[in-house]
């Protein structure tokens, strides 16, 4: 006698989709204006270097180095923490000021009536990674953060309010744009990887992520 087998279906655990207030541009800014992003970038750095961090208390360094566009400029090290400055920590000189592109973009994708006084710039390199984190060093903690990718692609994940738990995947190309608004404003984002190699657009390889951000209220 034939016994039809029996197959039990196969049970699909639902996307993640991404917290409420997140919204990711796709190829935003094309190729003209990634490179044009690029060249504002290295004259920045003439003035204001890439500088190595460390993290609070133990003096880790971050994988990243980074600089800053604005009036503020967030900075970290071992004695003095997080926190904004409106200098550059080696030199002592005013950060480079924000440019018309990056004003532009986030009058255009932000909705929020001030200006960002702070553009982090994150060089990430073969290797380098952000562990999940929480943007909360700023009074203005309801203005969206506007950040930019250019070069190798990130994968980029973004969870909840608290540490853990599932999280949303993007692989984030160059030209991407995401805004951090609303309850995703203070849910917890990292980049776990960079796909090293796959963009030619940095001098001397790895990623740039420009991250603007309103300080005060």
């Amino acid at each position: 006698m034939f016994y039809p087998r029996i197959f039990k279906p196969i049970m699909r655990q639902p996307k993640t989709l991404p917290p409420p207030g997140f919204k990711h541009f796709p190829l935003y800014f094309d190729l003209a204006a990634q490179a044009e992003l690029i060249d504002c970038v290295k004259r920045a750095t003439k003035t204001a270097p890439f500088f190595q961090p460390t993290m609070p208390r133990t003096g880790t360094p971050l994988s990243v180095v980074m600089s800053n566009f604005g009036t503020l400029g967030w900075v970290t090290d071992k004695v003095r923490g997080y926190r904004y400055d409106p200098v550059h920590p080696k030199t002592g000189l005013a950060w480079p000021p924000l440019p018309d592109l990056l004003v532009k973009l986030w009058r255009d994708v932000s909705n929020w009536p001030d200006l960002p006084e702070a553009c982090l710039i994150n060089w990430y390199r073969e290797g380098s990674k952000m562990g999940a984190h929480v943007d909360n060093d700023e009074l203005a903690v309801n203005a969206p953060v506007v950040s930019v990718s250019l070069g190798d692609p990130a994968l980029f994940r973004i969870g909840g309010p608290k540490r853990g738990g599932p999280t949303h995947g993007i692989k984030l190309m160059s030209g991407d744009v995401v805004v951090m608004g609303g309850a995703s404003r203070q849910c917890y984002h990292s980049v776990t990887k960079i796909y090293h190699g796959e963009s030619a657009l940095v001098p001397k390889g790895g990623r740039i992520n420009l991250t603007m951000r309103r300080v005060h209220l």
